[in-house]
């Protein structure tokens, strides 16, 4: 179902969640006090306007309390994204969801009506240091409480197993959550022989899912459970 989205900046953080949310099927409306800058995204959102986000007469002209969530993606200057946060909690927002570079700003947000607090720079570096930490993770998910969605690649010492063999929840501290093929078309269980034609993505792995060098598992697990696989 399609939602309706405030966001207020049009800095990159700003453009790339407007962007990809539009991209998805929203209605997404785009403020920002530069010109240039709400030019440049007009073509790839919903509605963009130039305004002062602190200015509460102006907020008010937007039915800030129509969305359903508004994303203040001011990044450069925290007393502005405080005061446009404070406004939309005042003007009846249903959701704020505030970028911070900082806990002490997380705190200052959640206590003036931010919903939820993001650290884009934190939550990317955190991403690159783990991607990139090894040559056979290809892609991560961060989750909570430490734990995470890694795509790696099959050991060669697992090469040929069943997963009921590898007895990897009870060895490893993991989940295996999909296998890809090299061809990245997630097999099923049923597919583990190697049928030519690949079926449709499934996520059902089950036990007698035999596992071989080449290919890649979606695992669910804690980093240092990952890195004793790696």
């Amino acid at each position: 179902m399609a939602k309706s989205i405030l966001i207020i900046g049009a800095g990159r953080f700003g453009r790339y969640s407007a962007q990809k949310l539009y991209e998805l099927g929203h209605d997404v409306m785009v403020v920002d006090m530069r010109e240039e800058l709400i030019n440049q995204i007009m073509p790839f959102v919903s509605d963009a306007r130039i305004g002062d986000s602190t200015d509460k007469a102006f907020m008010n002209t937007l039915g800030v309390n129509l969305y359903d969530f508004c994303i203040v993606a001011i990044g450069d200057d925290f007393l502005s994204s405080l005061q446009t946060t404070f406004t939309l909690d005042e003007l009846g927002a249903k959701k704020i969801i505030a970028r911070a570079t900082s806990h002490r700003q997380e705190k200052f947000l959640l206590r003036n009506g931010a919903s939820y607090v993001v650290f884009p720079e934190r939550e990317l570096g955190f991403w690159t240091a783990i991607r990139f930490s090894s040559d056979s993770i290809s892609n991560y998910v961060d989750l909570s409480d430490g734990y995470g969605v890694y795509e790696i690649k099959v050991p060669e010492r697992w090469s040929g197993k069943r997963i009921d063999e590898l007895d990897v929840r009870r060895k490893y501290h993991i989940n295996i959550l999909g296998v890809r093929d090299p061809y990245n078309n997630l097999i099923s269980p049923n597919n583990a022989a190697g049928n030519q034609k690949p079926p449709e993505i499934d996520m059902d792995v089950r036990y007698n899912t035999v596992l071989h060098s080449g290919q890649t598992m979606m695992v669910l697990g804690k980093s240092e459970h990952i890195q004793k696989i790696l």
